[in-house]
């Protein structure tokens, strides 16, 4: 990450839209699990799809898809255009200036495509100058990329290029898309539900609770760890030095502290437990030295200072709910009450 901030697992906080906003300003959202699970593997998709160097895996069509289903297909994933292919074999492209007042949408979406012979295309490991130049010499939104059998490999767009000048820092992956967590819990279909968030690219897995230092999320963190040993997985939550090395032990890449501080957080009124949060993340951080794995400050991060002072405590970086809940790209609806934005 190029800026200490994640956003919390809440459903009044981080879906697809935060989320992109806060990882193309260098930090990461963790997609809320109070979903099914494949509304919350399509966020994910969403997110890793915003933003690409190159798309690997773009939509695609063949020749003889009607132009009814192309439109349809482009309204509903938010495209502009995709490429038509026979097997492996490119035969052409269509983008929405060809769909652009259209009427007769029963043909196939063959007879108006860019055809074979007059597209554009790069190589494989063609280099960012090449591609600005050729898309600005042809006047084109979108490049395909193809292999020396003129096979498809993948498309870059002018916007993605456009997106990646606009947010230098956006913090990335190895393929250029943006990075992105889930929450998963411990109990029943937490196995298939990881199993979705990992198909979908998620980055990384939080395994979210009030309790982190019990059995229960020990035996998850390492389960997660030893079937998807690539994906990263943050343990939680938690206010104790022992608490921090048995998650360690089990697998954990990251920490989570904060039992209680949070603004919708009745654990200290309910149960009765709870640490003070500088006091729990110095304490983790001590117990933390040497073993290279960082510390996530969770709640209790009301104003600006309370940041600095998370991270002058030991933190690595801290995670805000309350904070992002009133923006913008935030779920839930904007209510105007005595003349005042809620929401």
């Amino acid at each position: 990450l190029n800026i200490p901030l994640v956003s919390s697992a809440m459903d009044t906080v981080t879906e697809a839209r935060l989320a992109i906003a806060l990882a193309q300003e260098g930090g990461m959202g963790i997609i809320h699990k109070n979903m099914t699970i494949d509304q919350q593997a399509d966020q994910v998709r969403m997110v890793k799809k915003y933003e690409s160097g190159i798309i690997k895996d773009p939509i695609i069509v063949g020749s003889h898809t009607t132009i009814r289903e192309v439109m349809e297909l482009t309204r509903a994933n938010n495209i502009s255009g995709v490429p038509v292919v026979d097997g492996d074999d490119l035969l052409g492209i269509v983008t929405s200036r060809d769909l652009r007042f259209e009427t007769h949408v029963d043909r196939p979406v063959s007879s108006i495509m860019t055809p074979k012979e007059r597209l554009v295309t790069v190589e494989e490991g063609a280099d960012k100058q090449e591609i600005e130049k050729l898309l600005h010499k042809n006047r084109i939104e979108k490049v395909l990329v193809v292999n020396g059998d003129f096979k498809l490999r993948g498309l870059i767009t002018v916007k993605d290029i456009q997106k990646s000048t606009d947010y230098p820092n956006a913090s990335k992956d190895e393929l250029g898309r943006l990075r992105v967590g889930a929450a998963i819990g411990v109990g029943y279909g937490t196995e298939e539900r990881a199993a979705a968030l990992v198909d979908a690219g998620v980055d990384v897995l939080v395994v979210d609770t009030a309790h982190g230092h019990s059995q229960g999320v020990l035996d998850r963190v390492g389960w997660v760890k030893q079937n998807y040993p690539d994906v990263q997985v943050i343990g939680g939550n938690i206010a104790t030095g022992d608490a921090a090395l048995a998650l360690v032990e089990a697998g954990a890449d990251a920490v989570k502290v904060g039992i209680g501080p949070g603004s919708i957080c009745t654990t200290r009124l309910v149960a009765g437990v709870g640490v003070p949060q500088v006091t729990a993340v110095m304490n983790v951080a001590e117990a933390l030295e040497g073993t290279g794995v960082p510390l996530i400050a969770d709640g209790g991060i009301r104003f600006s200072g309370d940041i600095a002072k998370s991270l002058a405590a030991g933190a690595n970086l801290v995670m805000l709910g309350g904070l992002f809940a009133g923006t913008e790209e935030a779920p839930g609806e904007v209510e105007l009450f005595q003349g005042r934005s809620y929401k």
